[in-house]
This record gives structure tokens, C-alpha cells and sequence, in this order.
């Protein structure tokens, strides 16, 4: 069997939510914030690899911050990243919307400002390539609702938008909304493919790879077995 596009129910995102707040060092992201963050790195110009995002996700390296109780929780946890990965690239390999997932404050209010963050720290995983996009003055203005909340709270006064009312940050969420389909399509035209056809943004594993003679999850290059097969991965 392979991952589903599947999009995940509210408890198996609780699940992931759950897991990321237990990680070591407190700097896994959040729900909202990997949303964003896989977006990016989905309608971004290059593909890149779980070897190479995965320590932005956990807040570090799988062996430093992540403890697996047992072979089938890694597989879990890992299958539910790539099933929501799936999820967002089907919805726009399709020429669909993806409606960004948020979360809410105790008002309800949902500000988006941690799912604009994960955006544009996956923008900086490839920044030099980005900046054909945010340089066009013709397709520029796609990404400018992801800069304008990644920088609402920014430490320098001089980055911070104008006060954003309610009715405005509903605007802006519609924006990055539709903004994160026409910048799918801006890179799948200079690469000369369509979106039905980008069947690169669809990641597919086995649910049960991470065998105790398989590659350690964490990147490291040994066998399972000699890297995290003990009885608690760390």
C-alpha cells in the first residue's frame, strides 16, 4: 500500500499537533505552521527531499528531538506528514484551491501569521530561486499576502504592516489562498509542464519502511536496526 492524498481528519491532525508538542528543544512546528511550510516547498521550483526538511518540521534532526515509542508510531507519524503532503499537492496538481489550515484562538479567530511563517521558511530553503517570482512585477504580488502576515509581529517596526482589521485578515487569507495557486502554476509554466502532469509533487512510500534492516528514518545512513532499533527511538 501506498500513502493516500487522503486529506487528514481533524483527530489525525491532532495526532501530528500532539506529537510536534512533545518533541525536544520546543521548536517543531505547529500544525498551521507545517501547513504553510509544506505549501511552499509543493508550488516552490524545486523539489525537495524529507531528508532535507525534515529538521525544519521537528526543530532539528530526528535523533535529537524525536522519541518513536515503536517502529509502527514512526511509520504513523511519518505516513500522516506525507498524506498531508499528498493532500495539498493533489488539490493543486488538479487546479483546485487549498484552503490554508489554521488554527483558532480562544475567540475564534484564526491569524494565520504561523501559517504565513512556514511559508516563507520554505521559500527560504530555496531564496535565490524564489526571487525570480518575487522580482516579476507581473506575478510578484501572488506572495504578498504571506509577506505581509509573516511580518505583522516582526521584531523591527519598520517591516510591520498597517493595523489589520478582521474583515482585512479574511481578505488576506482568501489572498494567500489564491495566491498559492497562481504561484503553482507561475513555476509548473517555466518548467513547460501542467498541473496534472506534475506528478513529481506527489510523494509515495510504504507504509512500512522503516524496517529494522531498512535506512534509519533520521538520515544517518545506518540500518535501522543499528541507529534507532532499540526499544525507544530517540
Amino acid at each position: 500500500m501506498t500513502v493516500s492524498q487522503e486529506p487528514l481528519t481533524d483527530a489525525e491532525l491532532g495526532q501530528l499537533a500532539e506529537f510536534f508538542a512533545k518533541c525536544k528543544g520546543g521548536k517543531a512546528m505547529n500544525i498551521e505552521e507545517l501547513d504553510g511550510f509544506f505549501a511552499a516547498l509543493i508550488v516552490g521550483p524545486d523539489l525537495v527531499m524529507p531528508s532535507e526538511y525534515y529538521s525544519h518540521v521537528f526543530g532539528g534532526s530526528l535523533e535529537e528531538t524525536c522519541e518513536f515509542e515503536t517502529i509502527d508510531q514512526a511509520n504513523a507519524v511519518l505516513g500522516l506528514m506525507m498524506r498531508h503532503w499528498n493532500s495539498i499537492a493533489s488539490r493543486l496538481n488538479a487546479g483546485d484551491v487549498w484552503m490554508p489550515v489554521l488554527l483558532e484562538d480562544d475567540k475564534g479567530v484564526a491569524h494565520a501569521n504561523d501559517w504565513a511563517c512556514g511559508f516563507m521558511r520554505g521559500v527560504e530553503l530555496r531564496h535565490d530561486h524564489w526571487a525570480e517570482l518575487i522580482n516579476d512585477e507581473g506575478h510578484g504580488g501572488s506572495i504578498l499576502p504571506m509577506m505581509l502576515l509573516h511580518h505583522e509581529h516582526d521584531p523591527d517596526p519598520e517591516l510591520r504592516p498597517n493595523p489589520i482589521s478582521h474583515q482585512q485578515r479574511e481578505e488576506v487569507i482568501r489572498d494567500m489562498a489564491a495566491g498559492l495557486v497562481h504561484i503553482h502554476r507561475y513555476f509548473l509554466d517555466r518548467r513547460g509542464t501542467h498541473p496534472r502532469a506534475s506528478k513529481s509533487r506527489t510523494v509515495r512510500r510504504e507504509l512500512a519502511k522503516v524496517g529494522r534492516n531498512e535506512p534509519c528514518p533520521c538520515g544517518s545512513g545506518k540500518k535501522y536496526k543499528h541507529c534507532h532499533g532499540g526499544t525507544t527511538l530517540h
